[in-house]
């Protein structure tokens, strides 16, 4: 195949992006790739190393000493940093938060950009983020723009960390959904917005296999398959 169709997920934290992009790839025999999850990836090993997200002198220095690969497995996408399998350590609140804050740094992006965009070259595949349509893949075959209300998405965070053990509140989780959603639109690098070509689409109201079923249905469309 000489033409790779590359589809980017983009929109707020908690709106569903990595379940639907992952279901929606294997509905369509493409290739998943969760960025979030190499922003947490930075963010864990920065995190080890003691070093603060907005640190703008030490965060770049830690990056030349950070190997990540990708291992796509049977069960999903697996993050390697220098050897280690870290995909469950990266699933925390605290790498959530610090990887949000990571990602404001323009060092951090170059260092991602060029792995994500290599892999769109070769594959059939569906990228989910917060700038995949506006900076990552702005030539995306087909852009979707994610979202539902805060409360909503707050919602299905909580019962996500309920369902794995972890203790949250839900006043707490929405109001950390709400501050996630101000700093990653109102960073200065590639904040969060709608690419102008995307497609918007509302889960509020849908539940979770309402929202793949549509998501898959307008990808074919758009797609012509």
């Amino acid at each position: 195949m000489d033409q790779f169709y590359s589809i980017a997920i983009d929109g707020p934290s908690g709106a569903g992006k990595s379940t639907i992009a992952k279901a929606a790839a294997k509905e369509l025999g493409f290739v998943y790739l969760d960025t979030g999850a190499i922003y947490r990836t930075v963010a864990w090993h920065i995190t080890m190393m003691g070093i603060g997200p907005k640190d703008t002198d030490h965060v770049p220095m830690l990056l030349d000493d950070a190997n990540i690969k990708i291992d796509f497995q049977p069960d999903g996408q697996h993050m390697i940093l220098n050897g280690k399998d870290i995909t469950q350590e990266i699933r925390t609140p605290e790498i959530a938060s610090v990887a949000s804050q990571a990602a404001a740094q323009p060092s951090v992006r170059e260092f991602l950009l060029d792995m994500q965009r290599d892999l769109a070259k070769t594959h059939n595949i569906i990228m989910d983020g917060r700038d995949i349509g506006t900076v990552v893949l702005p030539n995306a075959s087909v852009k979707i723009y994610l979202t539902a209300t805060p409360e909503a998405r707050a919602m299905r965070r909580y019962q996500e960390y309920l369902e794995k053990g972890q203790k949250a509140s839900y006043e707490e989780v929405l109001a950390d959904q709400k501050k996630r959603d101000y700093d990653d639109s109102h960073r200065k690098i590639a904040p969060l917005k709608q690419a102008k070509d995307a497609v918007l689409v509302d889960t509020t109201e849908m539940d979770l296999q309402e929202s793949i079923n549509y998501c898959v249905a307008l990808i074919r469309e758009k797609l012509g398959l």
